[in-house]
């Protein structure tokens, strides 16, 4: 598989995993049955012109767009099951880390991926728990004729969510661990953000709240020029540079989770600057 790490701002970086290919002995799990399986009734319903389905998908869209991205990116690293780890101990299944090296040391790298493992894990933890308990309030609902049960189904996708990126947590940790992850940086990465027109949204006051124990992270300067929130926060992608990176990656599928993180990341930094927040409607995807 393959890890990008793409800063969106000089606080707060994306992460996303590439699966390559699955291991040749690893065969398909429920939970991977069930996800394909959501998606597709989830396209479907997308279809509709009108009625409840449509309407479902529309809220949900609109919550999924405000999950935060860092849980969608722990979400696209695959847990850890035997028959994988073995392969990565192997070595017979290489894990690169793709990144920009105008911006990230690569002595960095696995403190930033440790950090990005770890620094939402007790939120999670905590999350899962309460969505287990909200579970059973909510099946009384199902009695309500012709309504669906959309409290419990919610609760439900979120529990999986939540166990979802612990799981892609820890999976992260035993590659640092183990020191299992090659580091590959990308020239195309560096050059999408040579070509970022500045200035971009800025703010003195940082966004980002790690744990107690993660080390302060910010980027290196992408140009020479001095940036104007040195101890703050300032933007490091657009979204019009954001489609040129999927573009210039040629990965389609890492289009979705860049517009959502770098509207989340730039609603933060406005809001913290006092300044208009990106509108919602500027860009529809959120999935």
């Amino acid at each position: 598989m393959r890890l990008y790490l793409l800063p969106i701002s000089t606080r707060r970086t994306l992460l996303y995993c590439q699966k390559l290919s699955a291991p040749t002995s690893e065969k398909q799990t429920w939970g991977d049955w069930v996800q394909s399986k959501a998606a597709r009734t989830w396209a479907e319903w997308e279809k509709k012109d009108r009625g409840w389905q449509k309407s479902v998908v529309s809220y949900g869209n609109y919550a999924f767009r405000r999950i935060p991205y860092e849980e969608w990116g722990l979400k696209s690293v695959p847990p850890l099951s035997q028959r994988r780890r073995e392969v990565e101990l192997k070595g017979t299944e290489k894990v690169e880390v793709v990144y920009p090296k105008s911006l990230l040391p690569m002595d960095k790298i696995p403190g930033i991926l440790q950090m990005l493992a770890t620094e939402r894990e007790a939120l999670h933890k905590k999350r899962l728990f309460w969505c287990f308990v909200g579970m059973p309030i909510t099946i009384p609902i199902g009695i309500l004729p012709l309504v669906p049960n959309l409290p419990f189904f919610y609760l439900c996708y979120r529990a999986w969510s939540h166990w979802r990126a612990l799981s892609g947590g820890k999976h992260l940790q035993f590659l640092v661990q183990k020191n299992l992850l090659t580091m590959t940086p990308s020239p195309v990465v560096d050059e999408v953000y040579a070509d970022q027109k500045q200035p971009l949204p800025s703010t003195p006051e940082p966004t980002a709240h790690a744990g107690p124990d993660a080390e302060p992270f910010t980027t290196l300067n992408p140009s020479e020029k001095p940036t104007p929130n040195p101890e703050g926060e300032t933007m490091l992608l657009s979204q019009a540079n954001g489609k040129k990176m999927t573009q210039a990656l040629d990965l389609p599928q890492l289009e979705v989770e860049l517009e959502r993180a770098i509207w989340q990341v730039e609603t933060a930094v406005r809001k913290s600057a006092g300044g208009e927040t990106p509108n919602d409607n500027d860009n529809k995807k959120s999935q």
